[in-house]
Formats: C-alpha cells, sequence, structure tokens
C-alpha cells in the first residue's frame, strides 16, 4: 500500500547509537584495550552457524568504518542471499581492537535484520504457487522499522504502508468510532482523495456493508478458515482481499489457498528470531 521505505535513511544514527551503548562516552572497549596491542592488525569473518536469509551487511559494514575508516570490509554476498552452516558472508580486515569494538554492533545488526529476512522467506515459500502475497505490518521494533522492513524485503516479503501517514487504513477502532464500516469509508473518502481506502471486516455482514460502500481492499481480520473461503466467493474479485490475525507458519498455506491476495503477518518483525552468525579471527 505505502512506497518501499529507504533502508538507509537513519541507519548511521541507529549505528551510532548502537556503539555509544557498547562503548560509552569515552568510545573504549577496556578489554581489548588490556589484552591487544594497539599496532596489531588480523583478520575476520563473518560465518553463519545456521542456514539463513542474509540481511543487514551494509549495517554490519558501517559498524566497523565508523570506528576506523581504514577498516576494510569485503561482502562475500548480497542481503537476500541464502547461506548454510559454515558459509561465509564477509571479511573484515584491520585494526584488531576496531574489529573487536564493533563485533557485537555488526552481529546484533545482522542477526536481528537477517532472523527477519530468513522467517519471511519460510513465509514465502509456504505459500508457494498460491496468488498470496505476504505483507510485513506496522509491528516494527521502535526506530528499526525502515531496515526491518528492508529486511522482509530481503526474504521476498512485501511492504505493507510504512506508517501512518502513507495510507487509508480503517480498522476495527476506527470504524467503531465513526459508526459503522459504510460510515467510516465515506468519512474517509470525503477526507483523502489520493489514497486508496482499505477497511477491516471482521464479519460477512461488514464484508458485504464494505462492497457497498466501495472500498478499494478489505482486510478479513481473524476469520476461519471456512469463513474466509465464504468471503473470498462473496467478493469475486471486485476488489483485493488481506487475511491477517495471528496467522502461522502452520497455518498460512491453508489461508492462502481461501484465495485471498495478501496475508499480513505481523510475527515477520516483532517475533522473528534472531539468527545465529558468528565473528571469527583468521589467521593472516
Amino acid at each position: 500500500m505505502g512506497a518501499d521505505p529507504d533502508p538507509l535513511a537513519g541507519l548511521d544514527r541507529l549505528i551510532e547509537a548502537a556503539l555509544a551503548e557498547d562503548l560509552g562516552p569515552e568510545r573504549r572497549d577496556v578489554t581489548s584495550l588490556a589484552a591487544i596491542d594497539e599496532s596489531a592488525q588480523g583478520a575476520a569473518e563473518i560465518r553463519a552457524k545456521s542456514s539463513l536469509v542474509i540481511a543487514g551487511i551494509e549495517a554490519a559494514a558501517r559498524a566497523f568504518r565508523m570506528l576506523d575508516p581504514s577498516v576494510r570490509f569485503d561482502a562475500y554476498v548480497r542481503d537476500g542471499a541464502r547461506l548454510s552452516p559454515g558459509g561465509v558472508a564477509a571479511r573484515i580486515e584491520g585494526s584488531l581492537r576496531t574489529i573487536l569494538m564493533a563485533e557485537r554492533t555488526a552481529l546484533n545488526f545482522l542477526q536481528r535484520l537477517s532472523g527477519v529476512a530468513t522467517l519471511t522467506a519460510k513465509f514465502v515459500e509456504a505459500v508457494r504457487g498460491t496468488k498470496a502475497v505476504i505483507l510485513d505490518t506496522r509491528k516494527t521494533t521502535p526506530g528499526w522499522r525502515a531496515i526491518e522492513k528492508y529486511a522482509v524485503r530481503c526474504g521476498g516479503g512485501t511492504n505493507h504502508r510504512m506508517g501512518l501517514y502513507d495510507a487509508v487504513l480503517l480498522k476495527d477502532n476506527h470504524v467503531q468510532a465513526a459508526g459503522g464500516v459504510a460510515k467510516a469509508l465515506q468519512r474517509a473518502r470525503s477526507f483523502d482523495r489520493v489514497h486508496p481506502i482499505a477497511v477491516e471486516a471482521g464479519t460477512l455482514a461488514e464484508v458485504e456493508e464494505a462492497l457497498m460502500a466501495s472500498a478499494d481492499r478489505i482486510l478479513l481480520d481473524n476469520m476461519d478458515l471456512p469463513t474466509l473461503r465464504r468471503a473470498v466467493q462473496r467478493v469475486a474479485g471486485r476488489v483485493p482481499l488481506e487475511a491477517s490475525g495471528g496467522v502461522t507458519l502452520e497455518s498460512v498455506r491453508a489461508v492462502s489457498e481461501c484465495g485471498v491476495d495478501f496475508i499480513s503477518v505481523g510475527a515477520l518483525t516483532h517475533s522473528a528470531p534472531a539468527v545465529d552468525l558468528s565473528i571469527d579471527l583468521v589467521r593472516p
């Protein structure tokens, strides 16, 4: 519904904040200062320890370069690539102190974003062969929305609206406050003639009301499978249909086979587990 966000917008600010959180106001790693000579140089590799879809390579590279622009970061894969256990995503060369100072920040970005991409890819694979498109939601980590939605795209998913400003989506509370589906749609259309207007429907009666009021998209919220199928039959392709509410990897295939056009999955960003990646020093 909304435009794709720029994944690099605000990225430097996020990385700076993460480094400051880890290194403190004096930007110091007391362990590395104590244990490693200032002139020591070395190399490290970022390795996958499980099967995954990579996302966040640029964030990892910037974490090292922000501390020391002379650090060399060579990415061996692009975001969206699949890695098997043992696969190498990148090689870092330079000051050993810098490598160890930025290691955790780089991994935090990579593991989180690759986790989102990996989970998204599983949902996309689960609906393969149907017409359903997997969408994300606004259930993102505060401040990380652009890069988490970017990670969804790396996993083969599609972004829903970016925020409350770039699409009209009348949810149940809007409908209730406006006095019903038809009234909510009427008010929204009189206010905004630019954006397509989607409305949430929890019952078949609300689906009928949305159709009569010329909704541009209907969200079928928390419907069981028989009700989803009846809604698809009644709409008969007149407007796109989106299923939402509690969709899991175990249920998404059955939902897609009901014939909906889109399936929105909040879990892509609010419940994606971090993947297992490591940064290991290697001999020159």
